[in-house]
């Protein structure tokens, strides 16, 4: 039966193209006989501004809009790596940008998607940088720079956040629990599908003695990583570089 999958993670980049290679893969093949694809968050290592039309980006582009336009639709969220993701792109791959949080009707099952960054709740340092990042008028002076000097920018970027999470425990850079009971408390749901945390998992909770579930999406630097949802239920997967 046809199901929906759900992938994050990628950050694709032209120094790795083993991965966007398996990507677009994934598209030409499994995700033509499915009923949606969810991208959420960092499909990019990093995305400077949709006026970076470099070979790599369009290509990306390219294979996205050819699956949609083969009539499966194709949404993605923002990362914390590809938070510049505009209306341009949504254009020139045919894909439906989401709100982050976003809650949709999975067969029948109220679930929440979300890119899983806001849950990291103990990493006050991060959430101070998210705040930043994500504020309209930072986004604005950022895009009003030339394409060069956003290029420095996102370089010196990451290279801080490897230092600066190089230099922190493990359990701080992934979700808080309390953050995880108020979201879907605040949403109603049993289900919840996230990435960032790079912690591939299922995870089951009780929400006011109610059984739910929490699934963690895995990264693609080593391997592809997939989560597909039918009707019977959804099952994690990884895939062979």
């Amino acid at each position: 039966m046809p199901g929906t999958l759900f992938i994050s993670d990628l950050h694709l980049d032209p120094e790795r193209p083993a991965v966007t290679e398996l990507f677009l893969d994934l598209l030409n093949t499994r995700a033509r006989n499915t009923d949606a694809i969810y991208i959420l968050g960092d499909l990019f290592e990093a995305w400077i501004g949709d006026d970076d039309h470099s070979p790599m980006n369009q290509t990306v582009c390219m294979g996205l809009s050819d699956c949609a336009s083969a009539g499966v639709p194709v949404f993605v969220m923002h990362g914390n790596r590809d938070f510049l993701l505009g209306e341009e792109f949504a254009k020139a791959s045919s894909c439906t940008l989401l709100d982050d949080p976003a809650l949709i009707d999975l067969y029948g099952t109220p679930t929440l998607l979300m890119h899983g960054d806001m849950l990291c709740t103990d990493d006050t340092e991060y959430m101070s940088f998210r705040r930043m990042v994500r504020d309209p008028q930072w986004q604005a002076e950022l895009l009003s720079k030339s394409l060069q000097e956003r290029q420095m920018i996102a370089s010196g970027m990451r290279n801080q956040s490897r230092q600066q999470t190089g230099g922190k425990p493990e359990s701080i850079m992934d979700v808080n629990d309390e953050a995880v009971r108020e979201v879907m408390s605040t949403y109603n749901v049993q289900r919840l599908i996230h990435g960032h945390t790079h912690r591939p998992a299922v995870h089951d909770l009780l929400l006011a003695d109610t059984p739910a579930q929490r699934i963690v999406l895995g990264d693609w630097y080593e391997q592809g990583s997939l989560l597909e949802c039918t009707s019977s239920g959804c099952r994690l997967e990884a895939l062979a570089l």
